[in-house]
């Protein structure tokens, strides 16, 4: 099955077609040969009912017994070079005709039709025999009332098919080879139709082997397809789509990966080669080491994002989601925050009500880095609130903060990967732009989303917005 599967789509649709083609033009011939058959013996037993019902009325109306008697060679002539047989007798006695070239024997089963023009012959009454050689015999007789003396005279007739065998066999070769030749020329003309016909497919995956990263943006054109071809193109070019689309991001991300390590590389490596210049104490190698410690947690925190960020776009990923108590969940976090708030002098409003269906660990990472981001971007002194509500299609979880406003153009870009809307203030907080988009992430994996907003001057609102459960009631 292997084999057949892996076989070419010419070859397997030619040996198709080639198969069908057999099938039918044998049937055909064989349809053709029965029918040639059945009419010839059909005629043959018109002939012979004719040919007996002729007799009789020689026998009972044209000539008398004995006039039959001598003229033997007028029914000899009759016959003409045919192998047929006749007789003429009377019940009981010896033949008085008997013209049978190949002396065959009467059959015993043999009945004759009664007396009387035309009564009983029919090709229901031919009886059909064989010969040792296989050739059919077809037998009929009937019953002749003589006009001399009324006494009855039985006619026989036969009639050995093998003129009738011989045109069958000729017919039946000629059928064969014509259906040789029939299914040889169909064979090869489909051959040579289905590789026309399967052109485009070649022109398609031409056009395919040409697309390389450099030319992801190079689509096929539905148009030139067959109609056959053009769901599977539509769905190749869908997939380039998505191809171009994550080549795209990943280009994206290697580059904002590799700026973002080189920072805290170029810092290790210049602290330590400026330390290693000349000897110094021992309180200055602690230094160094401290801040080499601390660019060394950046690196890890990064790294850690990033695994998390990998593991979160497979699509198949599946979390473990309980009921999570929305004013539980957030008292503790503003709780938990209280002390960075502090030293900014920022204190937190928590208005919350409803439950969650979501995976308690993602859904607190999430509400912790939109808290981190508002305390710290916050205008100092500030209140950051942090709030739920239940809408139809889901709960709105919101943080909500005072600060600068954020322009419409970086909003749309602050859940992308190693973005930061303030370079300068980025470096200042060490934040390393994965914030967010670790956020956008825990969003989708729980079929929900996350929005950024300024609703007024001066405050801006991120809210996520999880999916109700199914059979969560509002």
């Amino acid at each position: 099955m292997k084999a057949w599967s892996s076989r070419s789509l010419t070859a397997r649709t030619t040996l198709s077609f080639a198969a069908i083609a057999c099938v039918v033009i044998g049937a055909l011939g064989a349809y053709f040969y029965q029918s040639v058959k059945t009419s010839m013996e059909a005629r043959a037993d018109l002939q012979l009912i004719g040919r007996v019902a002729h007799f009789r009325r020689l026998a009972s109306d044209v000539y008398t017994v004995g006039e039959l008697k001598d003229r033997p060679l007028l029914f000899e002539s009759m016959l003409g070079a045919e192998r047929d047989v006749l007789i003429f007798r009377k019940p009981g006695e010896p033949p008085f005709i008997h013209v049978n070239p190949d002396n065959l024997p009467v059959p015993a089963r043999l009945e004759a039709s009664p007396p009387g023009d035309g009564a009983g012959l029919s090709a229901a009454g031919i009886l059909r025999t064989r010969l040792d050689n296989g050739v059919p015999v077809h037998w009929a007789a009937a019953m002749a009332r003589s006009s001399e003396d009324g006494g009855v005279v039985e006619v026989i007739a036969a009639h050995p098919m093998s003129n009738e065998v011989r045109m069958l066999a000729a017919y039946r070769d000629r059928v064969v080879l014509a259906a040789l030749v029939g299914m040889l020329a169909a064979t090869a003309l489909a051959f040579f139709a289905i590789r026309r016909g399967l052109k485009p497919v070649g022109s398609i995956a031409a056009r395919a082997a040409e697309i390389s990263p450099a030319s992801l943006a190079v689509r096929l054109d539905e148009r030139d397809a067959p109609a056959e071809l053009r769901g599977l193109v539509g769905a190749f070019n869908a997939m380039l789509d998505r191809l171009a689309d994550g080549y795209e991001r990943l280009s994206q991300f290697s580059a904002d990966l590799a700026h973002e390590i080189r920072t805290p590389v170029g810092a290790l490596i210049g602290q330590t080669q400026v330390t290693l210049n000349q000897s110094r104490r021992p309180e200055e190698y602690q230094d160094v080491l401290e801040s080499n410690l601390e660019e060394l947690n950046r690196l890890g925190h990064i790294a850690e994002n990033i695994l998390f960020l990998a593991q979160a776009d497979h699509a198949g990923l599946v979390i473990e989601r309980v009921p999570v108590s929305l004013p539980d969940e957030l008292n503790k976090i503003a709780e938990y925050f209280e002390g960075p708030a502090d030293e900014r002098a920022m204190t937190f409003d928590v208005e919350a009500l409803g439950t969650v269906w979501a995976n308690p660990l993602l859904c607190r990472r999430a509400i912790n880095n939109l808290v981190v981001n508002a305390v710290r971007y916050g205008t100092p002194g500030s209140v950051v609130r942090l709030s739920s509500t239940e809408e139809p299609d889901g709960i709105v979880v919101a943080v909500e903060n005072q600060g600068e406003a954020i322009p419409q153009g970086q909003l749309d870009r602050l859940f992308d990967r190693f973005y930061r809307g303030d370079a300068a203030r980025s470096r200042v907080t060490e934040s390393n732009g994965l914030g967010l988009a670790i956020v956008k992430a825990i969003m989708v994996l729980h079929g929900g989303g996350v929005t950024a907003s300024c609703p007024a001057p001066g405050l801006v609102r991120f809210a996520l917005r999880f999916p109700r459960q199914q059979g969560q009631a509002c």
